[in-house]
């Protein structure tokens, strides 16, 4: 079945449907790792987003059920070169058409994705639309009527109603009975787009994850008497949570706090900082990073649009302490009279490079020596 991807500003691409027939509307972003495409299209992050992949070939390896990071899958649509019909790897239970289609998401493949990310990198994200049964010009219309990536709410759309504790095994976003885990750290994890990843990290390292809600005020969050705190990632435009904001304005030096991408960004408000939107943004598992404090070079696996602006920082209790090597954009946050630090790129990069997975293991050991938010320290892979 023919099927089309047209852009806000009328430029169209034609190829072959994949998944199910029908409309698809989103942000179109390009995403330049390699493999990773199941945890990409389940990681709430995506969601309102077209996700673009720039390698070639998708789907060789398959899906299953173990590497979700959330239950839904999340990406409003899929945009590929060449889809693998025949996928071959021993983990593998479907293939990505199959998985597409389980769960009614509308993709493209045959598209020159060479050609669309320069078009992205060029003029910038803009909405789009996938269609298998619109004129190009009826698809602009509905574009256009449409609202703006961001104009919505699409971290409450994502995050858990109800508060959850979490153990191996178990998915985010699926409630379960309280689990007692006395010799555990307790870490409250603020779900603005909860990836199963960070909450395995977290357990492996003798922590107990209890998820909240991206509404939980700072008074019911204390309540859980947390050892430390966790800002999730999540979709959207930062500048319009601003009842997040004012739950982290309320736990600064009240609990450690450890913020990942959106957490970041939420971190740099709570403090007085403000953000702004990258013209293409940051998506893929080969993002340069360095420690300002220790000079060394790592290299994220990163999916956020919007960077915080380092000058809204200045005059207030946190530090630049990571920057981007390609564009020198803000990577990481310190406020250690606050306990609070963040980073802007995924330490959890389930798949991806593991460069920064040690970050994990700092968060716990500040949280157990206190004395350490006040020292320079290495991570440890």
């Amino acid at each position: 079945m023919k099927a089309i991807l047209v852009l806000e500003d009328g430029t169209v691409f034609e190829g072959e449907s994949i998944g199910q027939a029908g409309r698809a509307l989103g942000e179109v972003v390009f995403d330049t790792a390699m493999v990773g495409y199941q945890q990409a299209l389940t990681d709430p992050s995506f969601r309102g987003q077209i996700l673009t992949f720039t390698f070639p070939m998708i789907g060789n390896y398959g899906t299953n059920k173990e590497d979700h990071e959330s239950p839904p899958f999340q990406a409003a649509g899929l945009v590929v070169k060449e889809m693998c019909g025949v996928p071959s790897n021993f983990r593998s239970e479907e293939s990505l058409a199959e998985f597409l289609r389980g769960n009614g998401v509308v993709g493209i493949a045959g598209v020159d994705t060479r050609a669309l990310t320069r078009k992205l990198r060029t003029a910038g994200v803009m909405m789009g639309a996938i269609s298998t049964d619109e004129t190009p010009e009826a698809v602009v219309k509905r574009i256009k009527g449409s609202p703006k990536y961001g104009e919505a709410d699409l971290v409450a759309q994502v995050s858990t109603p109800t508060p959850y504790e979490w153990e191996p095994g178990q998915e985010a976003g699926k409630a379960q009975a309280t689990i007692d885990y006395e010799d555990r750290l307790r870490i409250v994890a603020m779900d603005y787009g909860m990836r199963a990843s960070i909450l395995r990290n977290l357990y492996e390292l003798g922590c107990r994850p209890i998820v909240m809600p991206c509404r939980a005020t700072a008074e019911e969050v204390l309540e859980e008497k947390p050892d430390g705190v966790l800002l999730s990632p999540g979709p959207g435009d930062p500048e319009h949570l601003g009842y997040a904001v004012e739950t982290v304005r309320g736990l600064l030096g009240k609990a450690p706090i450890f913020g990942i991408c959106l957490g970041n960004q939420m971190l740099a408000y709570a403090l007085g900082g403000k953000t702004f939107k990258l013209k293409f943004g940051h998506r893929g598992g080969n993002h340069p990073v360095r420690d300002l404090t220790t000079g060394r070079v790592k290299i994220t696996s990163q999916n956020h649009g919007y960077a915080v602006d380092p000058k809204s920082i200045e005059g207030t209790d946190a530090t630049v302490s990571q920057i981007n090597l390609n564009d020198e954009t803000v990577e990481g946050l310190e406020a250690p009279e606050l306990r609070a630090f963040s980073i802007q790129y995924h330490a959890e990069a389930s798949p991806g490079p593991q460069d920064s997975k040690g970050i994990f293991k700092q968060f716990v050991e500040r949280i157990r020596e206190p004395e350490r938010w006040e020292e320079i320290v290495p991570e440890v892979y």
